[in-house]
């Protein structure tokens, strides 16, 4: 609404401008005119008409269907009292009407309260109210409805951009209040809970016993709450997401996430994707490596591909032992990690060494195939 208003103050504006000028035509061919005193009174009315719009446009809420219609009535009406004033010779000859470029007040505010179609929809009415009006297409009469046209088709789509541009402002001040104000509750977080959960999992774990179980919950706690005050909400523009904040909750006591500082853009569904990779193969660490095996997930965006790398120091893949389990039936591999990545047009590497650890490399380019 904020960005529309100027364009209803310029429309108000016009309409006394656009009256000026019928006005002076008036003035100028009143000889010549049938009834020229039912010319000034129509003028009179437009005159009025202007003020009332004015005033009443003003009102975001009045700027609905029964004002725009009685708007566009009173318009078609002005120009039909052209043929009580004006003789029908001169029309037909191409003499301008009575309210002359009045008429595309009315029109204008059909544009820009519906967009393109309301527009065109109202000259269209304009057009044939003209076109009865000389009986016959005329140059003045094509040439006065193509500029109408242009100017509502161009008024429309003026109107259709300004809205998404508003939407995208709009959302672009929510994201950056409710990034402030994560940010400032993370800070409150950090020089409070967060220190005391450290405290708690440092001195169980030298104290041991059941201590050193609370300690380890208080970690994992920790890690949880970490990851969730660094996470910033996931979507950057129309369409795009931020990859780090899918990949943040696998954050754990175990899991460690690296990632640029900055935000990781990508088609939100190519994100997802990424993201059940990582998961699965987070969850094959969990299944086979001993309990309390560390694992790291790097974010690398590099210009034309983004790199996750996901390793960890457990003992290691034997040879032979992922070709067992696709045949075996057990796809976590070959299915949820090598499938998706297929399916984006990228690659998976695994590199493993027996007693080593594990490093699966997703690479993904920017621009899929």
């Amino acid at each position: 609404m904020g960005l529309r208003t100027p364009l209803w103050r310029a429309v108000a504006v016009f309409r006394f401008a656009a009256l000026c000028y019928a006005a002076i035509l008036l003035l100028t061919y009143h000889r010549q005119y049938s009834r020229p005193w039912l010319g000034v009174v129509v003028l009179a009315g437009m005159l009025g008409w202007s003020i009332v719009t004015a005033v009443a446009y003003a009102d975001p809420g009045r700027r609905r269907w029964p004002l725009l219609g009685v708007d566009l009535f009173i318009t078609l009406l002005s120009l039909l009292a052209s043929s009580w004033v004006i003789p029908r010779d001169m029309l037909r000859h191409g003499s301008p009407t009575l309210p002359m470029a009045w008429v595309a007040g009315g029109v204008l505010a059909w544009a820009i309260a519906g967009g393109r179609r309301w527009g065109v929809f109202a000259v269209f009415l304009v057009g044939v109210v003209d076109l009865t009006l000389r009986g016959s297409i005329t140059a003045t009469t094509l040439n006065g409805t193509v500029l109408l046209l242009l100017a509502a088709f161009c008024i429309g789509y003026m109107i259709k951009v300004a809205g998404e541009a508003e939407a995208r402002m709009q959302r672009a001040t929510e994201l950056e209040a409710a990034t402030r104000e994560r940010e400032r509750l993370a800070r409150g977080i950090h020089d409070s809970v967060l220190q005391v959960l450290a405290l708690v999992q440092r001195r169980g774990t030298e104290l041991g016993g059941e201590a050193a179980e609370l300690g380890r919950l208080a970690g994992e706690q920790e890690a949880t709450l970490r990851a969730l005050v660094g996470v910033t909400p996931f979507r950057t523009s129309e369409g795009s997401c931020d990859l780090r904040s899918f990949l943040s909750p696998f954050a754990s006591a175990t899991v460690t996430i690296a990632s640029p500082a900055t935000a990781v853009p990508l088609p939100c569904a190519t994100a997802a994707e990424i993201s059940a990779a990582v998961g699965a193969a987070l969850d094959n660490v969990v299944q086979h490596t001993p309990p309390g095996t560390r694992a790291w997930v790097l974010v690398e965006d590099e210009p034309d591909t983004i790199v996750v790398t996901v390793r960890d120091d457990g003992p290691g893949i034997a040879p032979g032992r992922l070709a067992e389990a696709a045949a075996a039936g057990r796809l976590g591999i070959s299915q949820s990690v090598r499938g998706r990545l297929r399916d984006l047009g990228g690659a998976v590497a695994i590199t493993t060494t027996p007693g080593e650890g594990t490093e699966v490399e997703l690479r993904v380019p920017r621009k899929l195939p």
